[in-house]
C-alpha cells in the first residue's frame, strides 16, 4: 500500500513539512555524493547517533572534565542531525511518503512552530531511548523513523476515522483504495522490514543494526498519541 493523501482538509500550507521533506532529500543527495567519493562512512560515523559515544562522553563529563562537556554538546547535536539522515533508498522513500501524507495534516492542527518543535522533540526522545536501551552500541543509528512514528500517533488520535487515499501496486496495475487511517499503524511497522532495500555502502559496520529500533518507534508512536491526548485535555 502506498499512501497518497487523506480526506482531511487543510486550510494552511504545511510550510514546515515541505522544509522537512526538502532537508531530508538534500541530506540524502549529499550522502549519495559522499558514497561515490568513499567518504560516506566517515560522515555517518561522525554525524549519526552512536549510543556508545554519547554515553561515554556523558560519563567523562560527569567527572568534571570541561573538554568532555564540549564533546557532549557535539554528540547531542548528532541526535538532531541523525533524524535527517537515511541508510537506504527504501527507508527515505517510505519515511517521506508517510511524512507527506500525515505530516501536513498534523502541522495544520498544531501550527508551524509547534509542529517543528514537536517533530524535533519526538526525534530526540526516541534517540535518547535508544541510548538508554543500548548504551554500548557502536553502530550508527540514523533515520526519521521515530519522529514520523510520532506524527502518525498524533494523527491517529486526532483523526481515527480519516480515510487515506492509497494505491496498491500489482505488477504494472495500480488499484486505488481508501483505507482507514488506523490500519496504517500496522502497515508502518510492516514496511520497516523492507528498509534494507537499496542500502547505501556505509563502512565499516553499516547502520541501524539494533534490536531496539522497533521499540523506539513504538515509543515515538506513543509519544505522539500522548502529546495529542494531553493537548486535548488541556484545552
Amino acid at each position: 500500500m502506498i499512501p497518497i493523501s487523506d480526506n482531511v482538509r487543510c486550510w494552511n500550507k504545511p510550510i514546515i513539512n515541505y522544509w522537512l521533506i526538502g532537508i531530508n532529500i538534500a541530506a540524502f543527495l549529499w550522502e549519495l555524493k559522499l558514497e561515490f567519493s568513499d567518504e560516506l562512512g566517515y560522515f555517518i560515523n561522525s554525524w549519526g547517533l552512536i549510543p556508545a559515544q554519547i554515553s561515554g562522553a556523558i560519563a567523562n563529563a560527569i567527572s568534571l572534565n570541561f573538554a568532555a562537556w564540549i564533546v557532549v554538546v557535539w554528540r547531542i547535536l548528532s541526535l538532531i542531525f541523525s533524524i535527517f539522515l537515511h541508510g537506504s533508498f527504501s527507508q527515505i522513500l517510505g519515511n517521506l511518503l508517510f511524512l507527506w501524507v500525515f505530516g501536513k495534516t498534523v502541522e495544520n492542527i498544531l501550527g508551524h512552530k509547534r509542529y517543528l518543535g514537536f517533530y524535533l522533540a519526538a526525534g530526540l526522545v526516541t534517540g535518547v531511548a535508544q541510548i538508554l536501551a543500548e548504551p554500548s552500541l557502536r553502530v550508527p543509528l540514523i533515520g526519521a523513523n521515530g519522529a514520523i512514528a510520532a506524527v502518525l500517533g498524533t494523527y491517529i488520535i486526532k483523526f481515527p476515522q480519516a480515510k487515506i487515499y492509497s494505491v496498491l501496486p500489482l505488477i504494472i496495475v495500480y488499484i486505488p483504495l481508501e483505507i482507514p487511517a488506523f490500519l496504517y499503524i500496522l502497515w508502518w511497522f510492516v514496511q520497516q522490514l523492507f528498509y534494507g532495500i537499496g542500502s547505501l555502502n556505509i563502512p565499516p559496520v553499516g547502520v541501524n543494526q539494533s534490536g531496539v529500533i522497533y521499540w523506539s518507534q513504538i515509543l515515538g508512536l506513543l509519544f505522539g498519541a500522548g502529546f495529542m491526548r494531553l493537548r486535548t485535555f488541556i484545552r
